[in-house]
């Protein structure tokens, strides 16, 4: 899968896995405070039953005596006073001296809670006040949290390896998902990139799924086909153009030949040979286009390089040198290649200033085709562009001797056809093609 579908897949498991994160996380601070306070309000229901229950027992008792039967109280002044029975521990609080009520030092719920009697957190505290035969005091009730404790060290356990587990779950969950939602994405984008001038006829696959993943592939499909009709269009439109100016060129070049030589008829020669040149470098390009197979066979490359170089029309003042390696073989058209090494040297000794030197030789498993001149070269961002068909660059328009444009993409088409190279590097071009195995 393609790094940008691969940021979109971990972009959207990132982002489910936080939202699920988030969400649990609120869950279970809700889930933990709801069940503390509704065990604590229960413990402290309970401690309120417990004292009420009790407290009967708590109105007839008379400080420093024996209470009811199964009850003993234990009396300390201005302390607490201990009563152990069958409901449970209770308290109760006196004034400053035994006997004597004092409402204004009763034990508050707070005081209570604070003594040792009911720690912290760990006791539920409940109190009800009563009317002893001394005066007016509070009966104390505890409940133990201690239960409590354990059902949440219980959903602690239960939720720490819980919440990672779930978020690795979801993550992996919304990963393969993403994944597969995203595999008919990458199979469309792999095809269209495959897809070339030359093999419009493919269309990218169309999932099953009918959503708008279906629907975009149905699009790229038909946007396919009306390109395809175009195209095709476009190359027959040049090949029966290429085709039917040669009769009329060659008609009028055999014409002004045998008119009387003038300064005239020599220009009107050299814009009809213009033409003719023009005209076959669209019927070559009108043939690449279609892909006609090659007719290929075992060739030496530097007999096809010295031969072509010499039939290289020259301006006088350049000077052509070979170096060619014997027997680098491999299997071409020899028409195709012909045109290659033409193409290359036309256009190197047009812009050379002195001398172009055309090398050959083999290179590992490869056969290198070099053509250079010492002219001033092509600028590094433009030695893509002069591929281009009808490319012509400024500082070639005033030298140049009448190219159109399109030699240099017809020698790149013919070295793709044989699976080769074609490039710029510094000083000229270079072409590459598997030698014969």
């Amino acid at each position: 899968m393609s790094a940008g579908l691969s940021s979109v897949r971990l972009r959207a498991t990132a982002a489910a896995t936080l939202v699920v994160a988030l969400v649990l996380g609120v869950v279970a601070l809700v889930l933990v405070g709801t069940l503390r306070g509704t065990l604590e309000g229960n413990a402290g229901a309970e401690a309120v039953k417990k004292a009420e229950a009790v407290a009967p027992y708590a109105e007839t008792l008379k400080i420093g005596e024996n209470g009811e039967p199964g009850l003993s109280a234990t009396v300390k002044p201005a302390k607490l006073l201990q009563i152990s029975g069958k409901d449970g521990d209770l308290y109760m609080r006196q004034g400053g001296v035994a006997g004597v009520a004092d409402p204004d030092v009763m034990l508050t719920k707070e005081e209570a809670a604070s003594s040792e009697w009911a720690r912290p957190h760990q006791y539920a505290v409940a109190g009800v006040k009563v009317t002893t035969a001394d005066g007016p005091a509070m009966v104390w009730s505890r409940v133990s949290l201690a239960g409590a404790e354990d059902a949440l060290r219980t959903l602690y356990g239960a939720l720490l390896p819980g919440v990672p587990g779930v978020l690795i779950v979801v993550a992996g969950m919304t990963w393969f998902s993403v994944g597969r939602a995203l595999a008919p994405v990458a199979a469309i984008r792999a095809k269209v990139a495959d897809i070339t001038a030359r093999d419009l006829h493919q269309r990218v696959p169309v999932p099953r799924s009918k959503d708008e993943v279906a629907a975009l592939a149905t699009t790229v499909n038909g946007t396919l086909d009306r390109l395809e009709t175009a195209v095709e269009r476009h190359k027959r439109f040049v090949a029966d153009a290429a085709h039917e100016l040669r009769s009329p060129i060659a008609t009028l070049r055999a014409r002004l030949e045998l008119a009387p030589p003038s300064e005239l008829t020599r220009e009107a020669l050299s814009d009809v040979e213009r033409l003719q040149s023009l005209a076959a470098d669209l019927l070559m390009l009108a043939k690449l286009d279609a892909g006609e197979p090659l007719r290929t066979g075992e060739l030496d490359l530097g007999q096809v390089a010295a031969e072509e170089s010499l039939r290289t029309r020259r301006r006088p003042e350049v000077r052509l040198e070979l170096d060619v390696q014997p027997d680098v073989v491999m299997n071409g058209s020899r028409a195709h290649l012909d045109r290659l090494v033409t193409n290359l040297t036309d256009n190197a000794v047009r812009h050379a200033a002195s001398t172009v030197r055309i090398r050959v030789r083999a290179e590992g498993d490869q056969a290198v085709l070099e053509v250079l001149d010492d002219g001033p070269g092509i600028p590094v961002g433009q030695r893509e562009a002069v591929f281009d068909r009808f490319t012509r660059l400024d500082e070639a328009r005033a030298r140049d001797a009448g190219g159109a444009g399109l030699g240099l993409p017809i020698a790149r088409d013919i070295a793709l056809l044989h699976q080769g190279t074609l490039v710029y590097a510094d000083g000229g071009f270079v072409a590459r093609f598997p030698l014969l195995a």
